[in-house]
């Protein structure tokens, strides 16, 4: 028997039934609000007018939206579009439609990159989602997350030169095996152990659980150096929550200062632990601190605590692509909760 209209709607309806997040992106997204800033990808003359015209750009912002949701690599979300129909439904694409392959993903992603769109792509989103009156509220929040590239395995010599912003010897020799070494990442220790990679700085509102700021830098950037580019002067409360790297008399006099209220962690120091009252205040303050935390869970679900790019430019737009596809997820919600 041949599948007729109603069959697929019904087969749509159980697939939302089951959780499918995706239609409810589409009815609360208003994604024409982004078409302004990724039109600058395509800004150029094209040389010809034959040949295929290039996809839509809202089209293949929602193709990196599908693939950062699901921790897709270029490939896979080609093959997973192709291949199922709540992809196809959520990009408007029939199931034997022309579909953008891996190579034009990558592509379009790296003209995102050379043009330095995520920062105004983000902006565009919290546009659109403080305009759906969810503004920030009740205090912020902010931590940092590490974030690890591709695997090095480097010489120690060749890791000395690294860290002086040096090229190592011979490498310029090798084009090939340079395309794949990470010289922008960094070390930094955490818990008694060594780790290289990245920082995913974000700021949160209390309230809403919303990434409202990020920065991105390398993994030996201390956190504390970012507080000032991921504090929301337009939240509705002054208080600002944040682990003891944040805490210095230098940084508690500033914060005062700009009108805020510290809740930061005490920090105990050698020979100087942490009294009865300080663990008690710290375990209250952590009450509300852990917030953040869920928002790294959410964001390491989607694979948020790796990427497989080389160098920071590259790093710095997946890990911005996460805190959209994130707030993007949690919107949604927070409308459901509202209505």
């Amino acid at each position: 028997m041949q599948p007729g209209f109603f069959d697929l709607e019904d087969r749509y309806a159980l697939l939302e039934k089951l959780g499918d997040p995706l239609p409810q992106l589409n009815r609360v997204v208003a994604w024409e609000a982004f078409r302004p800033t990724l039109a600058k990808v395509y800004d150029k003359p094209r040389k010809s007018k034959a040949g295929r015209k290039p996809y839509d750009v809202v089209l293949m912002f929602k193709v990196l939206v599908i693939q950062h949701l699901y921790n897709l690599s270029d490939d896979q979300v080609e093959f997973q579009i192709r291949d199922r129909y709540s992809f196809c439904r959520f990009l408007g694409l029939t199931p034997e439609g022309r579909v953008p392959d891996g190579k034009t993903v990558w592509l379009f992603r790296e003209r995102l990159k050379e043009l330095e769109l995520v920062d105004e792509l983000f902006a565009a989103l919290m546009r659109e989602i403080e305009a759906a009156g969810f503004i920030p509220r009740q205090g912020q929040i902010v931590d940092a997350s590490l974030v690890q590239p591709p695997r090095q395995r480097n010489r120690r010599k060749e890791n000395e030169a690294i860290k002086q912003g040096e090229m190592p010897e011979g490498w310029e020799d090798q084009p090939n095996k340079l395309r794949q070494k990470d010289r922008d990442a960094r070390w930094t220790k955490k818990h008694g152990k060594t780790f290289y990679g990245y920082k995913n700085h974000v700021g949160i509102d209390r309230r809403h659980k919303l990434v409202r700021h990020f920065e991105v830098t390398d993994a030996s950037v201390h956190d504390s150096q970012m507080i000032d580019f991921l504090l929301d002067e337009h939240n509705t409360s002054a208080d600002v929550w944040a682990d003891s790297a944040y805490r210095s008399r230098e940084r508690e006099e500033q914060l005062a200062r700009q009108g805020y209220r510290s809740h930061i962690h005490a920090r105990g120091r050698k020979n100087r632990p942490l009294n009865e009252r300080q663990q008690k205040a710290n375990h209250k303050r952590s009450k509300v601190r852990a917030r953040v935390e869920h928002v790294f869970a959410s964001q390491a679900a989607m694979g948020g605590q790796l990427v497989r790019t080389i160098g920071l430019a590259r790093a710095r737009l997946k890990i911005g692509l996460n805190n959209i596809v994130y707030n993007l997820r949690r919107w949604p919600y927070l409308q459901g909760v509202a209505a």
